[in-house]
């Protein structure tokens, strides 16, 4: 693949890192590189993932853009994200082309989680 000029890294503040490092690893399976105890990073997510130890968050109510995972199961998904720690802010809703729900992680960082199956 060509990474000429293509999105590459995204990083995200969280006011605790191993906290957001154990609820991603729990969840989808990440490993995570450590550079010293306020950031950290992961390849697995699809697109290099940073989090640097800060207090702000990235949410739509704030600007920030809505980076979203896909899932063949959409319910077994969000219960996996409960049960780390995570919260659902929007429960599971239909819009055109599939469902999906969001959450924050433990970091209060927004994301979603959408599936084209169930329709």
């Amino acid at each position: 693949m060509d990474r000429h000029e293509k999105i590459d890294y995204v990083e995200f503040s969280t006011p605790d890192p191993e906290n957001t490092k154990a609820f991603f690893s729990q969840v989808f399976g990440w490993k995570f590189t450590d550079y010293g105890p306020d950031y950290c990073d992961s390849p697995d997510g699809g697109i290099m993932t940073g989090f640097f130890r800060g207090d702000r968050k990235s949410t739509q109510e704030t600007g920030g853009a809505l980076l979203t995972f896909f899932s063949t199961d959409l319910e077994a998904t969000q219960e996996k994200i409960k049960a780390a720690g995570g919260k659902i802010i929007k429960p599971i809703f239909p819009f055109p082309g599939g469902r999906r729900f969001q959450f924050l992680e433990p970091g209060g960082n927004e994301f979603a989680v959408w599936s084209d199956q169930g329709l």
